[in-house]
């Protein structure tokens, strides 16, 4: 797994979305079997579409033709006009508190006589049947839904799927759902609404939707914001689970075990592959450690941040993926999570360094973290030899991270059969004189703060 810090691209900035994707005409329905481009047989659905892009719209997928799509439509429409007349004649002389009219009373004797016809079981030739559709097309086909509930129930379903598919593909002509390879385009996220940059393996019937609702306590997803305001008027997370390893101020850092918590791990890793390009790990969370950062107010701790780390990294990697939400981003969070992920090294006794290969952004937000800590080192240093070995020791920075960072600063060179440490005056001072520009700044992490003994076993 590829290590990615995406803290340090400025064009990627929290926003409001706003469409303007024409519609695409090389989309194609993904039922396997379905071309709705090039053959254009199956009208949708709703028996009204000439074409259709999603398996919530393919008579294939639901076992359908398209003669039956279109005689089902009429008959829809048929029965949604007489319902529609019937609703205007009885609001045209109701009452407050009337009684059901004698239409309604028959209308509900009808359809309690409607539910009592449902049969008691299938026969084996029907048994049969569905054994056979089942083997043959596996998940690629709706399951066959006759005799599992009554006509009447069944139809009732029938009508709600045509109505979603309906406005599914509305949807998609006004350009707001789109097909490809990211196709969750934005996220609603606590207070924030954020355009995602990659595509993430949610399921697929989240996905083809083009906006998550996501709870920023416990990650769970959602189809819509009225189920996203009765998950949050019920859920009782208030920060990640797992111990508070780390607290100062506002900020704590939460030990979430993939093992202990692989709902909350997996569901953290979807949504980092909303803004990482090589993120690899989503489900195969149990041999890692997640540190979850996060800032406190009155309504709960926010998700500011995470990395992964392994429990056993015979490479002594002490990070294999970071992420900074695009909300916190370009504010000191990401070197705090880069200190802290060092800071456990430190403690373990162990000398660390994050998982190769590294991206582009990547190594230069680690590279301006390594030059700031080998800059301190030597501003503080007052002997006259400085040993790469010991500035490894002594900051947990692997020695060939080091190495590389002093290169890229001109501070290493050869002479004489040897390697010397070229102390930059100018570099120094320029580090120093911003850090007391930066003055009191509170996104740094204070070692006196952690509360953590290493786990068993690393």
């Amino acid at each position: 797994m590829s290590i990615f810090y995406s803290g340090s691209d400025p064009s990627h900035r929290p926003k409001r979305r706003r469409f303007h994707e024409s519609y695409n005409f090389n989309m194609k329905c993904p039922t396997p079997g379905c071309n709705s481009i090039v053959l254009m047989v199956y009208k949708g659905l709703t028996g009204k579409n000439n074409r259709h892009f999603s398996i919530s719209g393919c008579p294939l997928y639901h076992n359908l033709s398209a003669d039956e799509c279109k005689v089902k439509a009429i008959e829809r429409e048929k029965q949604e006009e007489e319902r529609s007349q019937g609703q205007n004649e009885e609001n045209r002389h109701a009452t407050r508190h009337q009684a059901p009219t004698q239409r309604q009373v028959r209308y509900k004797e009808k359809v309690v006589e409607m539910r009592k016809r449902r049969d008691s079981g299938l026969t084996k030739d029907q048994k049969e049947k569905y054994m056979e559709h089942r083997q043959t097309h596996g998940t690629t086909r709706e399951p066959l839904l006759e005799n599992i509930t009554s006509d009447y129930d069944l139809e009732l379903f029938r009508k709600a799927q045509a109505r979603a598919a309906e406005d599914l593909e509305k949807l998609r002509l006004q350009g707001q759902i789109t097909e490809g390879s990211n196709m969750i385009k934005t996220i609603l996220f606590g207070r924030y609404e954020l355009d995602t940059w990659y595509h993430s393996p949610y399921p697929e019937e989240y996905a083809r939707l083009g906006r998550l609702y996501i709870c920023e306590f416990c990650l769970k997803y959602m189809k819509s914001q009225t189920i996203l305001r009765r998950h949050m008027a019920k859920c009782v997370w208030k920060h990640p689970p797992g111990d508070e390893v780390y607290r100062k101020g506002a900020i704590s850092v939460f030990e979430v075990d993939g093992k202990k918590n692989k709902i909350y791990c997996q569901n953290l890793c979807l949504l980092a592959k909303l803004f990482l390009d090589h993120k690899t790990l989503y489900y195969d969370v149990e041999p890692f450690l997640f540190y979850v950062m996060t800032e406190a107010d009155n309504t709960g701790c926010h998700l500011v941040g995470y990395f992964s780390k392994e429990k056993n990294s015979f490479l002594n990697y002490n990070v294999s993926c970071i992420l900074t939400m695009p909300q916190y981003m370009r504010q000191g969070y990401g070197k705090m999570l880069i200190d802290f992920s060092y800071l456990l090294s430190k403690v373990e006794e162990r000398v660390g360094s994050p998982e190769r290969p590294l991206s582009d952004l990547g190594l230069i937000s680690y590279r301006s973290y390594w030059k700031e800590v080998l800059l301190r080192y030597m501003y503080n240093f007052k002997g006259k030899e400085i040993s790469i070995k010991e500035i490894s020791q002594e900051t947990a920075v692997n020695s060939v991270d080091i190495v590389s960072t002093l290169q890229s600063l001109q501070m290493l060179k050869y002479w004489k059969g040897k390697h010397l440490v070229l102390k930059r005056q100018d570099l120094i001072d320029e580090w120093k004189a911003k850090e007391t520009k930066r003055g009191n700044n509170n996104k740094t992490i204070d070692p006196s703060s952690l509360k953590w003994t290493p786990p068993k076993g690393t």
